[in-house]
């Protein structure tokens, strides 16, 4: 019977350790790795100004202010004119091609004769928005920037969508200019910007200019602002100051790295993986600036203390979420209260630089009456899916986006005067020495799901295994326990007592094990 209890033990033991061996391997293997890009930017591009132009014509984006800013194209044969939403964010080009109540006009596919459709459907969802449509090919130009450029281009007919059509915004479709490995319904999708390169041989970077409108009277929503797209290189009559490059991660997203944020100075003091918690992206598609939700409830925790110090009226809980304006209709406007953030990216492993943001880029102006009211909204929101570098911080600076180099440039942009209080402005600074840490976020594989799942199903038939293994050897001691009772040998029942104790001692330890093992 000893023979056979050690056995069973022996066996218990080896299963156990072969489970623990089987979950801490599979834990090291879904570990989320973090760290930072080492990738060093082509000087080249900083000292030289590569692909400078110089008869690209400005003020060739318009929009108004949320909504968006929008370059027109000429698309088809013969030519039909549309507007498309400028997008860093995504990587489809794609028009209505069907009547919409919040649109005037639509691409007619129909009365194209260079129009080739590819039979295959996509379908694309966006943070807010989405839609559906058909494949195919034709060509298209950019007439306010490179009039005599025509290129053959993916191109997606939208039949369906649902809140992706925004009313009074005057675009009818959208222009991903990020790289084909977002591109729906696969990375087989060349992008805009990648057939354009391929087949006029401009250089591979392109800049925008957003200006917002801080100084509007009136409302708001009826006043158009401006940008310049600039294709195939940067315009220096755009940007004030030097032009700082972070470089970029992957070729999907303009995918950037957070070191830290700052309120009036003063560090967040987080750990700087929390700010690219899955990622962060440089998208001109997106107004807000959006934060991952820790971060963004430590940065709002930070402001309201900011302000409550210089009003008597609390700031409304709703302001936070986007979902309730506060107005001021007093000589002293609600951006003088709040204070002003930093964001800084890496420049190179051991060097940084500070984006200098003001409240009155933060804070969106929406709506004014004529009491003279002005209403306000956050323009800081908390996101699930990353960080999000979006317009309201794009609209101070000069922003290249270096795709041959993969890096992202900013500078102060010649417009930032329209966002500045009192003497301070936006801008970018730079150099700032830095420790290199480990700031980026890696996703684990989709083949991980599979492990993952084995992993668990183990450690299920690992406690399955044990319970009866256990239950054998509780049921051999009582067996034991009943046959020497009834012998009532003295020397037995000594012996027994020392069995009890190392079975008490037994019971004892074995919940400590069932604790420990996973699921």
């Amino acid at each position: 019977m000893r023979e056979l209890l050690m056995t069973i033990i022996i066996w218990t033991l080896l299963l156990l350790h072969l489970c623990f061996h089987f979950v801490s391997v599979q834990a090291d293997v879904l570990r989320l790795p973090l760290h930072t890009s080492r990738h060093q930017v082509n000087d080249e591009v900083r000292s030289k100004g590569k692909g400078d132009i110089y008869d690209t014509p400005r003020d060739n984006l318009k929009g108004k202010p949320g909504l968006g800013f929008y370059v027109e194209i000429e698309l088809g044969t013969p030519k039909q004119k549309l507007n498309v939403l400028v997008d860093t964010g995504s990587s489809n080009f794609a028009v209505a091609a069907s009547p919409n109540i919040m649109i005037s006009k639509y691409f007619h596919k129909e009365n194209s004769s260079t129009y080739h459709d590819l039979n295959r459907e996509v379908y694309v969802p966006y943070t807010q928005g989405e839609w559906r449509g058909e494949l195919g090919e034709d060509l298209v130009s950019i007439p306010v920037s490179h009039p005599n450029v025509s290129v053959k281009v993916n191109v997606a007919s939208i039949t369906h969508s649902e809140e992706f059509f925004i009313n009074e915004s005057n675009w009818q479709g959208i222009l991903g200019l990020a790289y084909a490995e977002i591109a729906r319904p696969d990375s087989t999708v060349l992008p805009f910007f990648d057939s354009l390169v391929q087949q006029s041989g401009i250089e591979d970077i392109f800049s925008l200019q957003l200006c917002g409108l801080a100084n509007t009277t009136g409302n708001s929503s009826r006043t158009n602002v401006t940008g310049t797209m600039t294709i195939g290189g940067l315009d220096k009559g755009l940007y004030k100051g030097v032009m700082w490059f972070t470089p970029t991660r992957n070729n999907w997203y303009y995918e950037v790295i957070i070191l830290d944020i700052e309120v009036n100075g003063r560090s967040l003091n987080m750990d700087c993986k929390e700010y690219n918690f899955d990622k962060t992206i440089v998208d001109s598609g997106t107004t807000n600036l959006r934060l991952p939700t820790r971060v963004f409830e430590a940065l709002k925790l930070i402001i309201n203390e900011t302000v409550s110090k210089l009003i008597d009226e609390p700031i409304p809980d709703n302001f936070w979420t986007g979902e309730e304006l506060i107005c001021h209709k007093h000589s002293t406007e609600p951006w003088v209260w709040f204070p002003s953030l930093a964001i800084l990216l890496n420049s190179s492993p051991n060097t940084a630089f500070r984006l200098k943001i003001l409240s009155r880029q933060y804070l969106r102006l929406v709506d004014s009456d004529k009491n003279g009211e002005h209403c306000y909204k956050y323009g800081i929101s908390s996101s699930t899916t990353g960080s999000v570098i979006g317009a309201v911080v794009l609209e101070g600076f000069y922003v290249v986006f270096d795709r041959a180099n993969q890096s992202v440039g900013f500078a102060k942009s010649s417009c930032a005067y329209e966002f500045e209080i009192g003497s301070m402005s936006p801008g970018v600074e730079g150099p700032i020495a830095i420790v290199a840490t480990d700031c980026g976020y890696i996703a684990p594989p989709t083949d991980n799901l599979a492990v993952t799942i084995a992993m668990y199903v183990m450690a299920g038939l690992c406690v399955v295994c044990l319970i009866p293994l256990f239950l054998m050897y509780v049921h051999n001691k009582w067996v034991s326990c009943r046959r020497k009772s009834c012998e009532n040998d003295n020397s037995e029942l000594l012996e027994e007592r020392t069995d009890s104790t190392e079975t008490d001692a037994l019971k004892d330890e074995q919940p400590q094990e069932g604790q420990s093992q996973p699921g």
